[in-house]
């Protein structure tokens, strides 16, 4: 697992297989590269795959700030820059969508397609910030154990969350959940509420722009993805039966070929 010193973080990040294209896939809230095993697999006998983890996620330095999506952003602007000499495909999920938003509008250079799953160009909700802060509230001061079941609800769609023969692996993810320092967690759950909206500067994003959405996210409305999908000229819009908000995971194959059809 080799480390990369970005802004003066030490950035955990994975490297797979090789080609003449580039895909950087960046993660959502309380995951880390890991959350792309199944995309690793598929896609790294084509191409180059690069993971990487946020700050304070994964097994990347907690530092004491630097949480908020304009920092990330800036962030992954260094790390593509140190990593990949020609612009990438870029997949962001959920937070990875605010950060790849972020990337593609202000430095276009460094993007040669954009690749959007399960995320808004708008700030949060007005109404679920007092709820996220309250959970923040909780794993702070007594751990991840009282909003356990709340994490997996809102990262995860009722088929997957319904299917008995799935329990494994909802086990397992939320086991890799809590292997999140808290702490760092907090301050970046913090990073996530509290963001700026993007949806003014998506006409600045000029690459190809493919926006995929899970028909069971929680998180995502059908709306609010599309009107990312109405202010990225020529973006295609694509939704996943039976995913939520953690597609990549719940519907890897679908997801995938998404992908494929899209960057092929």
């Amino acid at each position: 697992m080799p480390t990369i010193s970005v802004r003066g973080v030490n950035y955990n990040y994975d490297e797979y297989g090789s080609g003449e294209e580039t895909l950087v896939f960046s993660h959502g809230m309380l995951f880390a590269g890991w959350m792309f095993e199944h995309q690793v697999e598929y896609f790294k006998n084509k191409y180059r795959v690069i993971t990487y983890d946020f700050r304070g996620q994964g097994k990347t330095q907690i530092t004491d700030d630097g949480y908020d999506i304009d920092s990330l952003y800036e962030d992954t602007v260094e790390l593509i820059r140190a990593l990949c000499p020609k612009p990438v495909i870029y997949v962001g999920l959920s937070m990875g969508g605010f950060v790849g938003m972020r990337l593609a509008a202000r430095n276009p250079e460094l993007v040669e397609k954009l690749i959007l799953l399960d995320t808004t160009c708008k700030e949060e909700p007005f109404e679920n910030i007092p709820k996220y802060k309250m959970m923040n509230n909780i794993v702070r001061t007594v751990g991840y154990w009282p909003v356990e079941k709340n994490i997996m609800e809102i990262m995860f769609g009722d088929s997957f969350l319904k299917d008995k023969s799935r329990k494994p692996l909802y086990d397992l993810y939320l086991s890799r959940f809590k292997q999140n320092n808290k702490s760092a967690v907090v301050k970046a759950v913090l990073g996530v509420v509290e963001r700026k909206g993007i949806q003014f500067e998506l006409k600045n994003i000029v690459c190809p722009t493919l926006i995929v959405r899970g028909s069971e996210d929680k998180q995502v409305t059908l709306e609010r993805s599309l009107m990312i999908h109405e202010n990225i000229k020529g973006s295609v819009h694509v939704e996943i039966e039976g995913a939520g908000h953690s597609g990549t995971l719940e519907e890897p194959d679908k997801y995938n070929k998404a992908i494929e059809d899209f960057i092929s």
